[in-house]
């Protein structure tokens, strides 16, 4: 009798055992459970730790509480100035609600998912080209309304949506690319003659107060001169005013005869010298020698010109006294 009883406590402690298997079930602290009985939902969540259901009857789910990250793949789409851009970005929510994100949706994830690349097209479509690349912010909070406003009613709570990055086409980026270069160019020339209008103020301030007293440009031009020698030029370049040009000009120029100014005449277009006669060289007495024949060189294509002797050019014998 005593081993019966015995036999039959042991029993019932292993069967009470199996029963509590499969009937414990551990929430972890990040998870709630959703209860199932016979295919509704019995009670409240069950809160983390251990909680118990009944075997073959009961059904319990587990929901992920944390901060769920969720990559949006990359949209293309056609701005509102008419730009194709492809922009993705990144979802952060969490589930607020555990029995309405299992009961109302099929995959609260997919469908998070789904719209939010919905909204991001949207969003592309509603703004212009600069507002995705400086408006970030405006775009965020926009595009967090539109995913979070039917996921209330999942039970899931949109933390925040951040655009990652704003792909452009090549053409677009070379074209932006100028307008910044052009812009930049622009202040620049703008700075320059600010800087060059500042600069003919205080030049033509200094030109007055150098009027009063001639001796100080003739200093100021002397500094010139230091400043430059000081760098061991080989080259010294000095400014001449133009009025010192024109008064040595005038100066060049001498009265004419008869009254009339004009320039002085040039040495160097002086008349030819007229060539002399050559010396006697073995000739007799009372005679002249004669001088060699003169051959010039025709221009190309023409004839030979000759010139003959000395001699056989008439000229006047010179008077001469008997006595001689």
């Amino acid at each position: 009798m005593a081993q019966e009883l015995v036999g039959a406590i042991v029993g019932l402690i292993c069967v009470a055992l199996v029963y509590m298997g499969m009937a414990a079930r551990v929430v972890k602290q990040y998870e709630r459970g959703v209860l199932f009985r016979l295919g509704r939902v019995i009670g409240d969540v069950r809160p983390p730790g251990l909680t118990l259901i009944v075997p073959f009857v009961d059904r319990l789910q587990k929901v992920n509480m944390q901060i769920v990250t969720l990559p949006i793949p990359a949209q293309e789409g056609i701005t509102r100035d008419n730009v194709t851009v492809r922009v993705d970005a990144v979802v952060y929510f969490r589930v607020v609600d555990a029995t309405s994100a299992v009961v109302k949706v099929e995959d609260y994830k997919f469908a998070v998912s789904q719209m939010a690349q919905t909204s991001l097209r949207s969003i592309i479509g509603k703004s212009d080209l600069d507002d995705l690349l400086s408006n970030r912010e405006k775009l965020n909070q926009g595009l967090e309304l539109m995913i979070d406003s039917p996921a209330v009613g999942w039970g899931i709570q949109v933390d925040r949506v951040e655009i990652k990055d704003v792909s452009l086409p090549d053409t677009m980026k070379r074209s932006m690319a100028r307008q910044a270069e052009a812009d930049r160019e622009r202040r620049a020339r703008i700075i320059n003659a600010d800087a060059e209008f500042q600069a003919s103020k205080k030049l033509a301030e200094a030109a007055q107060q150098m009027a009063g007293t001639p001796a100080a440009l003739q200093l100021r031009l002397l500094q010139t001169v230091m400043a430059v020698s000081a760098e061991k030029n080989s080259t010294l370049v000095l400014p001449i005013p133009v009025e010192l040009l024109h008064f040595l000009e005038r100066g060049n120029r001498e009265p004419a005869p008869n009254g009339e100014s004009g320039a002085r005449p040039d040495p160097a277009r002086a008349a030819p010298a007229v060539p002399e006669r050559a010396p006697r060289e073995n000739a007799a007495d009372g005679e002249e020698a004669p001088l060699p024949d003169l051959r010039l060189d025709p221009p190309t294509g023409g004839p030979d010109l000759e010139l003959g002797p000395w001699s056989a050019i008439p000229h006047a014998e010179p008077d001469r006294s008997p006595d001689q």
